[in-house]
């Protein structure tokens, strides 16, 4: 069966692999690259298939195709990093400032009527407020973890 996509190491990029998996600081996802790289390296030999890496190494064969596809393509160090965004995130909607809005609305006394303030009530008070004009309630709930605060 032809290969599409072989791998075929030099000295020096194993070298290199045997660093960057060695290291402390390397996460889990890149070294996993890097032990797929070494098994499916046709220049130590005969490789075992793609399968047989994947649960060797206890990743999906997905991944090992794509890693050597990325290998092939894009070269070793772009295999070996994860890719930069295009674009940057999108800036969060809640500044310091309606932060401490919000937060002073969450610890004030609740609606007539209601016990205590709940996410969905708070969302609701921003908007009538013009705090913000249009907020979720996984935002408001998010701003309120973030400064331990309980609505309990």
């Amino acid at each position: 069966m032809n290969k599409k996509y072989e791998v075929q190491l030099q000295s020096k990029e194993r070298e290199t692999i045997e660093n960057i998996l060695h290291a402390d600081s390397t996460s889990k996802g890149i070294r996993n690259r890097c032990l797929v790289l070494l098994l499916a390296d046709e220049s130590q030999g005969a490789i075992p298939t793609q399968a047989e890496i994947a649960q060797r190494i206890g990743v999906s064969e997905v991944t090992v195709y794509h890693t050597v596809k990325d290998y092939c393509t894009r070269g070793l160090h772009e295999t070996l990093s994860y890719r930069k965004r295009a674009e940057p995130a999108r800036p969060s909607q809640v500044t310091g400032e309606v932060e401490a809005r919000i937060i002073a609305l969450a610890c004030s006394e609740p609606p007539e009527g209601y016990a205590r303030w709940t996410v969905r009530l708070l969302t609701r008070r921003v908007i009538e407020l013009n705090i913000l004009e249009s907020v979720g309630r996984e935002t408001i709930r998010t701003t309120l973890k973030k400064q331990n605060l309980s609505l309990i």
